[in-house]
């Protein structure tokens, strides 16, 4: 079996992978809903969904820092990685231990085609065919549901000290578009950082988005940047519902017709 991954990489199989690793949260999440939980042998200590898994399966590390020795003695058929969660050097390294897949998800599209492409290397096409079907029912819903809705400048902040915030090229972006939301920083790079001081003259947003990950922002946070704006409504926003990618995102789009209740 010939498969090319979101990177364009081809990878060549024998049998269907059986011993499965996930350097990823969202696609840990993806391959136990795709009914992969037996193959799955190895997972990052960030994998919280199902939660059970970090009691059931070997912990490797992180996303950005994995256990080289312990992935080994696992003896993967495949390891899953993606473009921005996991390094070349990681990458690299791991793909002398077994095939290392990775996916690059920026938009809804990245997200199916990942979604089919698992249905078919772990022999599950019909299981991905089912999420790929209801994702995009509740997708059309929620356009249905968002298109008469105003345009809203926004902020996205992932992180304090420095300040940092969602920018082009990201899922996260990409689902601040489908909410009608315009990100003042869409300009500014991926993941830029940012100074309070300039929020008004690079964009002045109506409402701040701080996202409950990756970074614990507090009602301190809050205070400081609201400070710097004129009239923003800043929001704690939960983070896996705008950058978990995988199945996740059916669950996103109720998750954003209750956001805009609050606006």
């Amino acid at each position: 079996m010939n498969c090319i991954d979101q990177l364009g990489i081809e990878h060549s199989f024998k049998t269907t992978p059986k011993r499965i690793i996930s350097l990823v949260p969202s696609q840990t999440e993806l391959l136990y809903d795709l009914g992969l939980e037996e193959e799955i042998v190895g997972i990052t200590k960030f994998c919280v969904h199902p939660n059970h898994l970090k009691a059931t399966k070997q912990i490797i590390g992180g996303t950005k820092q994995v256990k080289f020795d312990k992935i080994e003695a696992l003896q993967p058929d495949i390891i899953i990685a993606n473009k921005e969660e996991n390094t070349k050097e990681i990458v690299k390294e791991l793909s002398k231990i077994c095939p290392v897949w990775v996916t690059n998800i920026v938009t809804i599209e990245d997200n199916l085609q990942m979604i089919a492409d698992f249905g078919k290397l772990f022999n599950k096409r019909t299981e991905a065919q089912k999420w790929n079907d209801k994702i995009t029912f509740a997708y059309h819903d929620f356009q249905q549901f968002i298109k008469d809705k105003p345009f809203r400048k926004v902020a996205y902040f992932i992180w304090a000290n420095p300040y940092m915030v969602a920018g082009k090229d990201t899922f996260i972006n990409e689902m601040l578009t489908l909410n009608r939301f315009q990100n003042i920083y869409v300009e500014k790079g991926r993941y830029p950082e940012i100074e309070l001081e300039k929020i008004r003259k690079e964009g002045d947003p109506e409402v701040v988005f701080l996202s409950s990950e990756p970074f614990p922002f507090k009602d301190e946070h809050a205070f400081e940047i609201g400070r710097n704006t004129h009239h923003a409504k800043t929001i704690f926003v939960d983070g896996e519902m705008f950058s978990w990618y995988g199945s996740r995102l059916l669950k996103a789009f109720d998750y954003f017709k209750q956001l805009h209740q609050k606006l």
